[in-house]
């Protein structure tokens, strides 16, 4: 029987509630799940358990054990998914689209989860979320990076919550993008029309949201973008492009469907990071994968 595993931050803002500064800070457990940790009495604040209304204070060092026992519904699976880079710590993808990240309710398999289970021996959760630290749209392509262990886990966490991680993405928009570089701010929150999305919100409903643009070159009426989210918001480009009148092409929730691409033009090019073992910064490239280049070349 495997040991549980053991997740450790100290607090350096201040005024958050305990459950949800657990559920910011570490990606793979949701806000309702840290409450059950709380109440089960799985969470300690400087070593003593606190309730979930507990206001968070600089210094605090939060300690959260989760179960490490493997749910039986999540199997490895053969799907194909091109590994990049694998060491005893982290294995690097390059997801291709169409390809869900993690399991949902209702949906346990044909996951990039599944997929890379059996890379996971040594990390396995209640979450079917096993070395999730970031995700990928269903239909975005690119690189990705999964923890092998909770070290690794816990030590990218940090990294993607911190904003140290390089991210660089290739988009096509529609329309001609001027200026041809710039930075968009803007609060996204869940859209109040439609759970499913996201939408641009005030500060009291969203979270702060940045994304940094350069246009790479203009293709008829379209423009080819390097995208540097600094930020990490559920669906942030894809937002912020749509939410100034350039929306992804063959984004059908954000803009509309294009007969140029069955899927929208959206590809993680670049991810840097820290090794979570040696502290050596690594970074991968992937070139755009033929359905994209295919799309650039009937463009002209």
């Amino acid at each position: 029987m495997q040991e549980s595993k053991r997740l450790h931050i100290v607090a350096d803002t201040a005024g958050a509630r305990l459950d949800k500064f657990i559920s910011e800070r570490f990606p793979d457990v949701s806000r309702s799940q840290a409450q059950h940790f709380i109440d089960d009495g799985n969470v300690r604040v400087n070593g003593k358990p606190e309730k979930a209304s507990y206001r968070i204070i600089a210094g605090d060092a939060v300690e959260i054990e989760i179960a490490a026992a493997r749910p039986g519904h999540l199997v490895p699976e053969e799907i194909p998914v091109p590994v990049i880079y694998e060491d005893d710590d982290v294995l690097v993808v390059d997801k291709p689209a169409g390809l869900t990240v993690h399991p949902a309710p209702g949906h346990k398999t044909g996951t990039l989860v599944n997929a890379v289970m059996s890379h996971l021996i040594e990390l396995e959760d209640e979450d079917d979320r096993p070395g999730i630290v970031h995700r990928l749209d269903k239909d975005t392509s690119g690189v990705m990076v999964i923890a092998k262990n909770t070290v690794a886990l816990a030590k990218l966490s940090e990294q993607f919550k911190s904003h140290t991680i390089t991210k660089v993405y290739i988009a096509l928009v529609q329309g001609h993008l001027t200026p041809e570089q710039g930075i968009i701010e803007a609060h996204i929150g869940r859209d109040t029309g439609d759970r499913k999305k996201m939408a641009i919100a005030d500060e009291n409903r969203g979270r702060e949201a940045r994304t940094r643009y350069r246009v790479l070159k203009h293709i008829g009426n379209y423009s080819l973008l390097e995208v540097k989210p600094e930020t990490g918001r559920t669906h942030q480009i894809r937002v912020h492009l749509a939410a100034i009148g350039h929306p992804v092409v063959g984004d059908a929730t954000y803009g509309i469907k294009n007969q140029v691409l069955a899927r929208q033009f959206l590809h993680a090019q670049r991810l840097g990071f820290y090794h979570p073992a040696t502290g050596e910064y690594k970074e991968f490239t992937l070139e755009l994968p033929p359905d994209l280049k295919e799309t650039l070349e009937r463009l002209g």
